[in-house]
C-alpha cells in the first residue's frame, strides 16, 4: 500500500474523528508540560533537596537535553514503527518519568527521572504527524493546528498548574497528577488511534541518512526551519524576561500572580486552529507572511508595556498569536515534502526550533543584564525581522528547482 492510499484509508473509514483530535491535542499538552512544571518550582525544590543555585537550574536543563535528544532519536521512529503502539509507549514512559521525579528521595534519581520525562515527552512531536497522516487532505491543516493548539496550551500553562498544585499539596503533587493523567491517555489513545504501519520498512540507519537527503534536497525545508527557529527564538525571549519584569519594580508581582500570566498567552493558541483553516483553503504563505509581520509588531506593543499592563497584554496576545501562525503554517508546508517521510522531517523541523529558542534564552539573560527590558524588546525584534526576511527569501527562492 503506497503512503498516499494510507493517507487516504485512513481519512475515508473514520481514521481522526473530532473526538479523537480533541484526544491526542489533550495528550499532547499534558506531554510536554512536564518539562515546564519546574520552572515556578525551583526554589523550592532547591531548598527541598539542599541544592545550590548552581545546582538547581540543572533541573530545567536536564528536560531540555532530555527533549532535544527525544526530537533527534525517538521522533523519526515514528515512520518506522507502528504508530498507535510507538505513541502508547512512548506516554507510559513519560508517566513512568513523572513518577520517578515525584517519589525521587535525593538528586540523582530527580534528574534520573526529569531526563526520561523530556525524552519520552516527545510522544507530543510523534502524534502531530501522525494526526497529519489520519487527516482527510483538505483538513490537514485544521488537524494539525487543532494539536499544536493543545501543545502550546500544555507549554503556556504548566506553570500556572504547577504553582496552584505545590500550593495545595507540595511540589510533588503536580508530579503526580501528571503521571496519573499521562497514563490515562496511554489507555484512551490505545482505544482510540487506528494502527498505521508505515509504507515502506527503512533501517533505523537508512532513516538518518535519509535526514541529511531531506535537508539537502528541499531549499523549502532548510527555510522553514529558519523561520521557525527565528519564531520561536523570540516566545522564548518574551518568556523568560518577562518574569524578570514582572517580578522586578515596575510591577512588583508575586510568583503565584506571574504563573496567571501564562493564561493570557494560551489566548494566542486559538490562532493555531485558524491558521490550519487558512492553510487548507490555500492561503499558507499569506499565514507565514501575516504572522511574521505581526510577530515584529508586537515588540512596539511590548517596549510600551515596560510601566503599562494594558500595552504589556494586547503585545503578549499578538506575539503568541503570531508565532503560532508562523508554527502552523511552516508545518503544514513542511508535512507536504514527503508525506512517507513526516515524522523524520518533522525530527528536523522541530530540532531546529527547538535550538532557535535555546537560543533566544541564553542571549535574554545577557541582554536583560545590560540593557533591560528595553534591550530584550530590541532582541525579540531582531528575532522576528529573522522570521520575515526568512520567509522573504523562500518566497523569491521557491520556483528554483531543487539540486
Amino acid at each position: 500500500m503506497t503512503t498516499a492510499a494510507q493517507d487516504t484509508g485512513l481519512a475515508a473509514t473514520g481514521g481522526l474523528t473530532r473526538r479523537t483530535l480533541l484526544l491526542m491535542a489533550v495528550a499532547t499538552g499534558l506531554s510536554v508540560a512536564g518539562n515546564y512544571f519546574s520552572q515556578p518550582l525551583l526554589d523550592t525544590m532547591a531548598h527541598h533537596f539542599g541544592m545550590s543555585s548552581g545546582t538547581a537550574a540543572l533541573v530545567v536543563t536536564v528536560s531540555q537535553i532530555g527533549y532535544v535528544c527525544g526530537l533527534v532519536l525517538l521522533v523519526p521512529l515514528g515512520d518506522l514503527l507502528e504508530r498507535r503502539r510507538l505513541t502508547v509507549t512512548l506516554c507510559a514512559l513519560t508517566a513512568a518519568g513523572l513518577v520517578c521525579t515525584a517519589a525521587a528521595p535525593e538528586t540523582s534519581l530527580l534528574f534520573t527521572g526529569l531526563a526520561l520525562t523530556g525524552l519520552c515527552s516527545v510522544g507530543a512531536q510523534v502524534m502531530v504527524p501522525f494526526a497529519a497522516t489520519m487527516a482527510a487532505p483538505e483538513a490537514r491543516g485544521r488537524a494539525v493546528g487543532t494539536v499544536m493548539a493543545g501543545l502550546l496550551l500544555g507549554i503556556l500553562l504548566a506553570r500556572t498548574a504547577a504553582g496552584g498544585l505545590a500550593e495545595l499539596g507540595g511540589w510533588r503533587t503536580v508530579y503526580w497528577v501528571n503521571a496519573g493523567l499521562m497514563l490515562m491517555m496511554a489507555l484512551l489513545l490505545w482505544r482510540a488511534l487506528p494502527p498505521f504501519h508505515p509504507a515502506e520498512r527503512v533501517s533505523y540507519g537508512s532513516a538518518f541518512r535519509s535526514m541529511v537527503r531531506l535537508w539537502r534536497h528541499h531549499p523549502v525545508l532548510r527555510w522553514r526551519t529558519l523561520t521557525g527557529a527565528s519564531s520561536f527564538g523570540a516566545f522564548t525571549v518574551l518568556w523568560v524576561s518577562l518574569t524578570f519584569l514582572l517580578s522586578g519594580p515596575g510591577y512588583g508581582w508575586s510568583t503565584a500572580a506571574i504563573g496567571l500570566m501564562g493564561l493570557a498567552g494560551a489566548a494566542g493558541s486559538a490562532a493555531a486552529s485558524a491558521a490550519g483553516r487558512l492553510a487548507d483553503r490555500g492561503l499558507v504563505h499569506t499565514v507565514t507572511g501575516g504572522g511574521a509581520v505581526l510577530l515584529t509588531a508586537s515588540w512596539g506593543l511590548l517596549a510600551a508595556g515596560r510601566h503599562d499592563l494594558a500595552w504589556l497584554l494586547a503585545g503578549v496576545l499578538l506575539l503568541d498569536l503570531a508565532v503560532q501562525a508562523v508554527h502552523i503554517s511552516n508545518q503544514n508546508v513542511v508535512y507536504a515534502l514527503e508525506p512517507q517521510a513526516r515524522s523524520r522531517l518533522n525530527s528536523i523541523y522541530m530540532t531546529t526550533y527547538f535550538f532557535g529558542g535555546v537560543t533566544g534564552s541564553a542571549l535574554t539573560s545577557v541582554v536583560w543584564s545590560h540593557a533591560g527590558w528595553p534591550g530584550v524588546c530590541t532582541l525579540g525584534a531582531a528575532f522576528s525581522t529573522v522570521t520575515m526576511l526568512s520567509h522573504l527569501g523562500e518566497r523569491l527562492t521557491r520556483n528554483r528547482p531543487a539540486p
